[in-house]
């Protein structure tokens, strides 16, 4: 019998949530009994958590972040740890058999505490293996891996194995191009001040810059070279289906699928946030992105230069690991459905 699971989502970042809906559809699909927990976001601000059923809602922790940046002094001001220790200490985890964690801390905690078996199951899990390239990962960085959401074993994604064991992305791999207009970019630089984004961009004039932002309702809707959107769970995958590239912070999520679709890409990583500064490393060593440190013009014309990128697509993760998990989760098996998931892919020739 399949293990009854509580899944817990970091909800702070629109990748984890991604990333958890497909997985999502793939355990019922394989018949796996889940649970779901998000955190870090109030249930107002969620959009598209209908997988997810009757989901728990949990304050969790976050990064506060200024003038693209994390803003430490802020993060520390809110982190609200006491709320977190209630959180973790209340959470009844006596029908569950595992709990994984995407980066969530509760569960992660919760389980821990209660002597649950836990899986991280996330791209920061990535970075327990000594190969993987890693930026500003300092003592602290080190220190916010281990206690944020610690778990007893792990299963990281990569956009390569880096000769570990970790899986290619878990994306939809259902999303398809719908052609490709190449005077069309897709903006998603949500961690930057607007009026940064339109001093950067409103030079390039005969291009088209569909820009999706927390703050889009706040500017009018055609600024020049700018649209100015709000996040839509349907608008945004269209636009990323029929853009000619994409501008947006080194996440995990959105780079992945910007690969299978075959859409030329440039990242900027949210300074002070080891992970997409690791993220943005990554992507130039493996030939896969131009990237930027700071918003900068001259970056934004190479990469409107750029010809149109060749699609790179993955495999079905999130079915593999579904299955994985309805089967028992034996790590033994691991090694196998890596080398299986890895075989089908282009080799990449900065990492051969």
């Amino acid at each position: 019998m399949s293990p009854r699971i509580l899944y817990g989502i970091q909800g702070t970042g629109n990748g984890h949530l991604t990333r958890a809906r497909v997985m999502a559809e793939r355990l019922a699909a394989a018949g796996v009994r889940a649970d779901y927990l998000i955190s870090g976001r109030p249930r107002e601000a969620l959009f598209g958590a209908e997988p997810f059923g009757d989901f728990e809602l949990r304050n969790g922790l976050t990064f506060a972040h200024r003038y693209g940046r994390i803003d430490l002094w802020q993060t520390l001001r809110q982190a609200g740890l006491r709320q977190l220790w209630q959180d973790v200490s209340s959470l009844n985890l006596s029908r569950y058999d595992l709990v994984i964690t995407d980066f969530e801390p509760v569960v992660a905690w919760a389980a821990r505490r209660h002597g649950v078996p836990s899986l991280a199951l996330s791209h920061q899990a990535c970075f327990g293996h000594s190969s993987v390239p890693r930026a500003g990962f300092d003592p602290a960085s080190r220190l916010v891996m281990g206690l944020f959401a610690p778990a007893s074993r792990a299963v990281g994604l990569h956009w390569h194995h880096f000769d570990g064991p970790l899986l290619p992305p878990v994306i939809d791999t259902q999303i398809s191009t719908t052609g490709s207009d190449e005077r069309t970019i897709v903006v998603y630089l949500p961690f930057e001040e607007p009026a940064a984004i339109r001093q950067l961009l409103q030079p390039f004039s005969g291009w088209q810059f569909l820009c999706f932002h927390p703050e889009s309702r706040n500017h009018p809707a055609i600024d020049g070279p700018l649209r100015w959107l709000p996040l839509c769970r349907q608008r945004f995958p269209e636009a990323i289906s029929g853009c000619g590239g994409i501008i947006a912070n080194s996440g995990f999520e959105l780079p992945s699928e910007a690969l299978h679709l075959g859409k030329k890409l440039l990242v900027k990583p949210l300074l002070g946030q080891f992970e997409q500064t690791s993220n943005a490393l990554a992507l130039q060593q493996l030939g896969l992105a131009l990237t930027m440190n700071q918003l900068d013009g001259a970056s934004v014309a190479r990469f409107l230069a750029l010809p149109a990128a060749a699609p790179r697509p993955w495999p079905d993760v999130a079915a593999t690991l579904a299955g994985w998990l309805a089967n028992g989760g034996d790590d033994n098996q691991l090694p196998a459905l890596g080398q299986q998931l890895w075989q089908g892919l282009q080799p990449l020739a900065s990492a051969a």
